[in-house]
C-alpha cells in the first residue's frame, strides 16, 4: 500500500469506520420510533456517539496516508445488504438489532484489534467499540415491555436468532473477500484451535447477552 500500511489494518479501519456511520444513521432512524422524549434523547445522544467514533476512524485513516472513502468502499455492499435485509419492524426490535447484532460484530472487531501491531490505532479500535450506553438501554427496555406482555418475548428472541444468524453470513462475505483481515486472525490465534476457541467465546457473549434480555433462560 502506498501509505505504508498493512492491508489488514486498512480493512479493519475501514469496516468500523463504515459501520459507525451506518449505526449513526440507524440509531438516528430508530429515535424517531421510540415511544417517548426521553427515549427519543436516549438514542439520538448514542447516534451523536456513533458519529464521534466515525469522525475519529475516518480522521486516523487520513493520518495513515489512506482515503476513508477507499477503506470504506469494500463494506458497503456487505453491510448494507445486512441492514436492508434485518430492517426491524418496531422499536423493540430496534433495540434488540442494536444491542445483539451489534454486539456480535463488536465482540468480532475487538478479537481481530488484538493482533493489530500499531499501538494507537490498536487503541483507537477499542476506544471506538465501548459501549455507548446502548446495553443498559437495550436491556432495561426490553426488558420493561416484556414484563408488561410476556408474549413478546418469544418473537423478540426469534428476532434475535435472525439477526445472528445473518450477522454471521455477513462476516463469511467479509472474510471471503478480505483475505487480509482472515490471514490477521488466522495468523494471531497461531491455528484453527485457536479460531475455535474465538469463536466459542462469541457463542458465550451472545449467550450473555441474551440473558441478560430475559430472552434465554
Amino acid at each position: 500500500m502506498e501509505s505504508g500500511v498493512d492491508a489488514a489494518t486498512i480493512d479493519l479501519l475501514g469496516v468500523l469506520a463504515y459501520g459507525e456511520l451506518t449505526a449513526f444513521e440507524r440509531l438516528a432512524s430508530d429515535a424517531r420510533l421510540a415511544p417517548s422524549i426521553g427515549d427519543k434523547a436516549a438514542l439520538a445522544t448514542m447516534a451523536a456517539a456513533e458519529f464521534a467514533h466515525f469522525t475519529l476512524l475516518r480522521d486516523h485513516l487520513v493520518k495513515l496516508g489512506v482515503d476513508p472513502e477507499e477503506a470504506m468502499e469494500p463494506f458497503m455492499a456487505p453491510l448494507d445488504e445486512f441492514h436492508d435485509t434485518t430492517d426491524p419492524n418496531d422499536w423493540l426490535e430496534g433495540l434488540i438489532k442494536a444491542y445483539v447484532g451489534d454486539g456480535l460484530a463488536t465482540d468480532f472487531y475487538r478479537e481481530v484489534s488484538a493482533f493489530v501491531k500499531d499501538e494507537d490505532t490498536r487503541g483507537l479500535v477499542l476506544h471506538v467499540l465501548a459501549d455507548t450506553g446502548q446495553a443498559e438501554f437495550a436491556v432495561s427496555r426490553v426488558r420493561e415491555a416484556t414484563a408488561e406482555d410476556p408474549a413478546v418475548a418469544g418473537r423478540l428472541a426469534l428476532w434475535a436468532r435472525r439477526l445472528v444468524g445473518e450477522a454471521l453470513l455477513q462476516a463469511q462475505r467479509v472474510a471471503v473477500e478480505r483475505e487480509a483481515l482472515t490471514e490477521l486472525l488466522v495468523g494471531g490465534s497461531g491455528d484453527l484451535a485457536g479460531i475455535a476457541r474465538l469463536l466459542t467465546r462469541l457463542t458465550d457473549n451472545h449467550t450473555a447477552r441474551m440473558q441478560a434480555l430475559g430472552l434465554q433462560p
